[in-house]
């Protein structure tokens, strides 16, 4: 927890006066009762007390809470600005693969996204297991090599009639043109430019905008009966924010999207990827429908001066699906005062392991006590276990600094770090070798059961030293 200004000795000075005197709390996730924090309603504390700390808890129905919040929200802005197209969610498999995730998205009617070959071995098992039909929208994005176009045509060939592989390169449509035996639906991905802050101009991910015209008439247009052009992609890294590079990048694709439609009546759809911001900080403010609202209204605006159909909007949101949904719980073991300025609190577990956001690109997580609310507060670092200098976390979001309660006798402190579900499990190698042989933490899933009841469960136990010796020849 931290602050925008140091607060003066005559001031109330407890951890729980500090949030109330700088954020408006409680808020939507976060309240405290009877000392303690409570996480969308759970009782965290008795989830440690039965599970033990480091921990890594999912919060199954946060998912279904975004995916409901996004379409209710598309809805409004297409009923705001009478829009003729259709909206599609779709999840991003990448920012979770789980089974327990992706088939809790699944029960919203969403579609999915793919970006490698082995999500398609998901999509298979998916259907199998009765969770999704060949009606599905399979978006396959990615730069593909063999192993996941001759995938993608296995789906095509076998019924999934709305798989659309979406061309990275020009020779990607090369490899469905030999393997696909029936009609089929493309997408081609449009190379955004990038901030001007980058090392490189134009994204390694698509096909340049200015070639995609002739692309379209040399390679697609004379093939109609076996591929037919419906999706034009675009996706900013910096994700969707009101500025004027996102708006510059949007309306090159609405517009591009324009001149195609005159001359391929197929080309139906425009993917805006996804980039949907999550709350990392209690000062969290991004206004979603206001976003929605203009997006919707740019394309609205431009298909009417270009006189052309308006186009069905596909998103693949994946951090904005299942990033609040997930937090990692640690205790602080130990406290070490190094200088007259730092006072160090050692974390059960290692940042880089766990959440290696936080040590790779600076990723802040919204971070807060689980107890000791009202006790006095003091600037800390938090300290993993690792044997690295780099195993730290001492900043926050909107300021350069941690605030944390001071430790006294009694229960150890409980630090949690919120809304860390996206990501961190693929880059930190699940189940794998970590560094200096930090093991996994335990993982407990809460969701309902088959009567609606709120159910927690554990999903896996804490890694033990005989799984990784296994993995590195020990055994």
């Amino acid at each position: 927890m931290s602050t925008e200004q140091p607060f003066s000795r005559s001031m109330n000075n407890t951890y729980n006066d500090l949030v109330k005197q700088t954020f408006n709390f409680p808020q939507e996730g976060f309240d405290v009762k009877d000392g303690y924090l409570q996480y969308n309603g759970l009782d965290i504390k008795a989830l440690i007390d039965k599970y033990g700390t480091p921990l890594k808890l999912t919060y199954l129905p946060k998912i279904g809470m975004q995916i409901k919040k996004a379409k209710t929200m598309f809805a409004n802005a297409f009923k705001r600005h009478k829009y003729e197209g259709k909206y599609f969610y779709c999840y991003c498999t990448k920012s979770s693969h789980f089974s327990f995730v992706v088939e809790e998205a699944l029960k919203h009617e969403i579609h999915l996204e793919t970006s490698y070959a082995y999500d398609i071995e998901i999509i298979k098992k998916l259907y199998e297991k009765k969770k999704i039909t060949k009606d599905i929208h399979i978006i396959c994005n990615g730069f593909k090599q063999k192993g996941y176009t001759r995938r993608i045509a296995s789906l095509l060939n076998s019924g999934f009639q709305n798989v659309i592989p979406v061309l990275d390169n020009k020779e990607e449509l090369r490899e469905y043109a030999k393997t696909v035996k029936v009609p089929f639906k493309l997408g081609i991905r449009v190379a955004a430019e990038e901030e001007p802050n980058f090392p490189f101009y134009t994204s390694r991910l698509g096909i340049r905008a200015k070639d995609i015209l002739e692309f379209y008439v040399d390679r697609i247009e004379g093939y109609e009966s076996k591929f037919q052009l419906k999706m034009l992609h675009i996706f900013l890294n910096k994700g969707i924010k009101d500025d004027i590079y996102y708006w510059s990048e949007l309306n090159k694709i609405i517009n591009l999207y324009c001149q195609l439609k005159k001359i391929c009546p197929e080309l139906d759809s425009i993917n805006i990827g996804g980039g949907f911001p999550i709350k990392h900080s209690l000062g969290f403010e991004y206004d979603y429908q206001f976003m929605i609202n203009e997006i919707v209204g740019n394309i609205k605006s431009a298909c009417k001066k270009a006189k052309v159909p308006m186009p069905n909007i596909f998103t693949e949101f994946g951090s904005y699906t299942v990033g609040e949904s997930m937090a990692h719980i640690y205790s602080v073991i130990g406290e070490k005062v190094q200088n007259d300025r730092e006072n160090w609190y050692m974390i059960d577990s290692s940042f880089i392991t766990t959440l290696p956001d936080t040590w790779g690109i600076g990723e802040k997580f919204l971070m807060l006590p689980i107890n000791k609310w009202d006790q006095e507060y003091q600037r800390v670092v938090l300290g993993g276990i690792t044997c690295d200098s780099h195993d730290y976390y001492d900043s926050e979001e909107h300021i350069n600094e941690v605030f944390l309660p001071k430790i006294n006798n009694g229960e150890p402190l409980y630090v949690g770090f919120f809304h860390t579900g996206a990501y961190q499990d693929q880059i930190s190698g699940y189940g794998g070798i970590k560094h200096c042989l930090i093991p996994s933490p335990k993982h407990v899933i809460v969701g309902y059961d088959k009567n609606g009841k709120l159910v927690d469960w554990l999903y896996a136990r804490e890694q033990t030293a005989q799984s990784m010796l296994k993995i590195l020849g020990y055994m």
